[in-house]
Formats: C-alpha cells, sequence, structure tokens
C-alpha cells in the first residue's frame, strides 16, 4: 500500500460536504470573527465562506447550499453554486472539508 500519495476527492452537486473532526468553526469573542481552527492552523474566513461553512453538516448537498445561498442574497444561482462548488473544492483539497454522497 502506497501511503505517500492521496487520492483527489473531487465534489459534485450532490456530495454532501462536512467538517472533519479535527476542523472547527467557533466565534473568537475578543476580534468579534469566526475563526477554522484546525491542527497547526488558524483561519479567518470572511461572511460568505463563513455561511458555506455552517451549511456543511453531513446532509446538505452543495447543491442545496448553493441553493440557499443563492436565495438569501438573491443571486443568480447558477453562479452562487459554481463558487460554492469552487470554494468547497480548494477547503476539500486542503483536508479542511470532506464530503460524503447524499442519499437518494
Amino acid at each position: 500500500m502506497d501511503f505517500g500519495t492521496r487520492q483527489r476527492i473531487t465534489l459534485q452537486e450532490d456530495s454532501a460536504p462536512y467538517l472533519p473532526s479535527h476542523v472547527r468553526l467557533m466565534f473568537d469573542k475578543t476580534r468579534q470573527q469566526w475563526a477554522v481552527l484546525a491542527p497547526e492552523k488558524v483561519m479567518w474566513p470572511d461572511d460568505i465562506s463563513v455561511e458555506i461553512l455552517r451549511k456543511c453538516d453531513g446532509t446538505a448537498t452543495t447543491r442545496q447550499i448553493a441553493s440557499d445561498l443563492a436565495e438569501e442574497y438573491q443571486a443568480p444561482e447558477a453562479e452562487v453554486y459554481a463558487d460554492v462548488l469552487e470554494f468547497l473544492q480548494e477547503w476539500s483539497d486542503r483536508l479542511l472539508v470532506r464530503s460524503v454522497m447524499a442519499a437518494d
């Protein structure tokens, strides 16, 4: 078994993203902003990123997340979906988001 290579997970519209146990989204009261905590990392996501991450519960699909955000922000769903998928793919590639395939 080759432990040196990792196969890239490609997110799709029916992927249901979630934050793995080693990643936490927490509100920092001192700085009055959200932080993403991971081993040896602290990230300060912008408001839209926080909205996406808060919806990553392992049951909502990328398509549902984008649809909800498009409705909330009254934006074109196709554009929001492309942005959400790109964001989540980047975070997945960095091992900060995982995904399961949604049940039919």
